[in-house]
């Protein structure tokens, strides 16, 4: 009777959830534009730890191979996005010897760094670069809503936010101006955007056909590849990577036929500064 009255209950919730009308879409797109950042940008001001799992899978579906790294990831110089500190491989922590290795090879590198930030035409050069990268994105942007039609098609919560999913097809006809957006193209997705935050919280991708990198020389990427994106709400403040997902069948070279599947989890996020300590804690289980 218990189990009846509460499946009575959620129906009624998700009854009146879709009796509401879903926001005016000019107006909430232009909300989300305002909020999309890259990684990158987000993850700049914290420290945290990745886990990276690959799997080699046989035409079967079998698993035939894995492999697995953790990662403690921090801000990255310029010209970098992150920088990625081996801490355990394969379930064995990395020896203390080559995380001194890794340590020092660090050092070296911000130091080099920091005196090319003293040089007028370097700082200059990194300024520009910057601003290039920051070009690149606004357009990439711009790309995403001239590619996809892209429609809202209900309300639908996510670990207790309410989120409006909407899905994104590749629109016939049209010519993208940058890289990422004939990319672009060759995907479908569906996006769940946090509806009081205009914020992404899970993408699903996958493609409708076959993509080639290196004028195809070099990969091809099948059709049916598919990923999964999602973040969470970090200290109640910023939405950031919490997980992604992916399986993907391809070759590469055009001769070796690569079966693969991995995912990236993240965790332990905290502000950074210089202070910061990279003092190795156990990676998370």
């Amino acid at each position: 009777m218990r189990v009846l009255l509460a499946v009575t209950l959620l129906l009624a919730a998700v009854s009146h959830a879709q009796e509401r009308p879903l926001p005016d879409y000019a107006t909430f797109a232009a909300q989300v534009r305002k909020h999309l950042a890259t990684d990158e940008e987000r993850q700049s001001g914290y420290t945290f730890q990745e886990r990276r799992v690959e799997q080699k899978v046989n035409g079967a579906g079998k698993v035939t191979g894995e492999s697995s790294k953790v990662f403690e990831v921090y801000p990255g110089l310029g010209g970098e996005d992150r920088y990625r500190r081996l801490i355990e491989e394969n379930g064995k922590p990395v020896p203390a010897s080559r995380l001194a290795q890794q340590d020092r090879e660090r050092q070296k590198t911000a130091e080099s760094y920091a005196r090319s930030l003293q040089r007028p035409a370097d700082r200059q050069k990194d300024e520009r670069a910057n601003e290039k990268a920051r070009r690149e994105y606004e357009d990439a942007i711009d790309d995403i809503f001239r590619v996809y039609d892209i429609a809202m098609v209900r309300r639908e919560a996510i670990e207790g936010h309410d989120t409006i999913f909407a899905t994104l097809t590749p629109k016939p006809g049209v010519k993208p101006r940058t890289d990422s957006g004939r990319i672009m193209q060759k995907f479908r997705a569906k996006a769940w955007i946090s509806e009081s935050d205009y914020e992404l919280v899970r993408a699903e991708i996958e493609a409708i056909d076959t993509l080639s990198f290196g004028m195809g020389l070099l990969a091809r990427v099948h059709k049916g590849t598919v990923a999964a994106y999602q973040r969470r709400k970090v200290n109640n403040e910023v939405w950031l990577p919490a997980q992604v997902t992916w399986t993907a069948s391809g070759r590469l070279f055009l001769l070796r036929r690569l079966r693969l599947r991995g995912i990236s989890e993240f965790s332990n996020y905290r502000k950074f500064t210089v202070e910061t300590s990279t003092t190795v804690a156990p990676p998370p289980r």
